[in-house]
């Protein structure tokens, strides 16, 4: 009883609080992720002007001129402004090229698994030859195949992306299909669609989330080897542009492709930090401990 007492007098954290106290993981992967979003949000009023414009003298240090907090490259461009807007690229590319694999796989793996039979049988053996081919070299002959532009880069990616998310939703219906309030709600007759909408596909979203994040992580990696290998929108300034571009003087000005290489490895961890943590969180055993 005292216990209790002592409980309810003790003032209670709210429950982000809470969440983060005990998923510091999440915490920091979504603080990094802000942090991201503010500098690509905030980019063009931080740094505005192109980031293509030959702004001062070529191969300028980070720190040598205050004008240019990080530096320029060899043509005398901003290299701030060019990782700003390459945290808009990759940012984009990541999270529009996700949204599509999702839909993709989520449409796979729901009718795979909820048909089974002849239907499972084909969009299996479908999943399997995507899965068969290396994800990269598939996008890199997809957008050879194209003109290079940051459409073609989302399409390519979401396409080589899809077959996880499928495999998963196909699992999550599979193990959900036979469950009480599926049967219940096929007794009384309700059509396949809404089964799927309404009654399976809820529950199945979960895992989804966890590993969309870190399919956003692999699609910022491919966007930026894409763009390294010359297959990016020559139009837009991305972060793997401006590793290509700084490799040839990797030796004496290492900063032009360091610091878009930490803009790469910050985004990645930050996904992957916020995919571990939201794993955690989902998990329905944890998440009650947490909140208690």
């Amino acid at each position: 009883m005292s216990a209790r007492l002592e409980r309810l007098a003790t003032p209670r954290l709210p429950r982000w609080l809470r969440m983060a106290w005990h998923h510091p993981v999440t915490a920091a992967g979504a603080v990094m992720l802000a942090a991201l979003a503010f500098v690509a949000l905030a980019g063009p009023w931080l740094w505005p002007g192109d980031p293509w414009d030959m702004a001062g003298a070529p191969t300028l240090w980070p720190g040598e001129d205050p004008a240019f907090p990080l530096g320029t490259d060899l043509m005398g461009r901003d290299v701030a402004a060019a990782l700003v807007s390459g945290a808009r690229v990759s940012l984009l590319i990541g999270l529009v090229s996700t949204l599509l694999s999702a839909v993709l796989g989520v449409l796979v793996g729901a009718l795979s698994g909820f048909y089974r039979g002849a239907v499972d049988t084909v969009l299996g053996r479908v999943t399997e030859v995507f899965q068969t081919v290396p994800k990269f070299v598939l996008a890199v002959v997809l957008v050879a195949l194209f003109k290079p532009s940051v459409t073609t880069e989302v399409i390519a990616i979401g396409i080589v992306s899809w077959p996880a998310t499928a495999r998963l939703v196909r699992a999550e219906f599979l193990r959900l299909r036979e469950r009480e309030f599926v049967l219940a709600a096929e007794t009384m007759g309700m059509a396949d669609w809404r089964l799927i909408l309404t009654q399976i596909l809820p529950n199945a979203l979960p895992p989804v989330v966890v590993v969309s994040t870190l399919t956003v992580a692999n699609a910022i990696q491919t966007e930026a080897a894409l763009a390294f290998l010359g297959l990016g929108d020559p139009n837009v300034m991305s972060w793997g542009t401006l590793i290509g571009g700084g490799r040839d003087q990797v030796v004496d000005a290492w900063y032009l492709c360091a610091l878009p290489g930490a803009a790469i490895v910050v985004a990645v961890l930050a996904f992957n930090l916020l995919g571990e943590g939201l794993s955690d969180l989902l998990n329905p055993h944890l998440k009650r401990r947490v909140l208690a």
